[in-house]
């Protein structure tokens, strides 16, 4: 086993709204996609907040309307630098994280998981702790929702696109656990949201989706 640690520090990196989700255009379009967008990111950083393995939430991103909600929920903003896409937003976070404590223990957290439970995430985060690195696969079984690294371990994201096989490839153990479904179901496509709102989103997620439904356009 792992040596014990203090708690988890979470990083999650955020695209700018305008830029972010682009699949669910078919869902909402223009400034509803991007307030359902943040809607996600709020809800995700909540339940991670509220999680007992976690220390505190990072969230890297340069969109100032995130960045004001997600940092009035007691999330630390850091300006993504780099502006290199998401792993490097990730990388930059980790360095940030680490200035305040070289050996803390970090995890990268996707910002689409609104039906996120924080016991769910606990139990990951538990189980992680048993490792030097370990992810969880996204609920179709190709992507990450999240990857940690243990005190004293790099980070090394490889998440877009197959990032499944790639964080396997590079050393990372999978963590196959049952009953963190929250954890898995990301959201990229209104197929995604169905399944996210099944499970049961927050609060936010859900006045998201009312809007868009009286607005005309289904989730589905």
């Amino acid at each position: 086993m792992m040596p014990q640690h203090a708690g988890w520090s979470l990083i999650v990196p955020l695209k700018p709204l305008g830029r972010a989700k682009s699949r669910l255009v078919a869902v909402s379009a223009g400034e509803r996609r991007s307030a359902l967008v943040l809607a996600f990111a709020e809800d995700t950083v909540a339940a991670a907040l509220e999680c007992v393995a976690v220390r505190d939430v990072a969230v890297v991103t340069d969109d100032p309307l995130a960045a004001r909600r997600l940092a009035r929920l007691g999330a630390r903003v850091v300006p993504d630098a780099p502006r290199g896409g998401l792993n490097a937003a990730l990388a930059h976070g980790e360095r940030v994280v680490r200035e305040r404590g070289a050996r803390a223990a970090v995890a990268a957290l996707g910002a689409d998981l609104p039906a996120l439970r924080p016991a769910e995430l606990a139990r990951v985060l538990t189980a992680a702790g048993g490792y030097p690195r370990a992810f969880v696969a996204d609920a179709a079984g190709v992507g990450t929702t999240v990857l940690t690294a243990g005190p004293g371990t790099a980070l090394a994201p490889a998440f877009e696109g197959a990032s499944r096989a790639r964080h396997r490839d590079s050393g990372a153990v999978e963590l196959t656990l049952a009953g963190v479904e929250s954890v898995r179901q990301d959201v990229d496509t209104g197929a995604d949201l169905r399944r996210a709102l099944a499970l049961g989103v927050g609060p936010r997620t859900a006045a998201g989706v009312r809007a868009v439904t009286v607005s005309g356009v289904s989730p589905g």
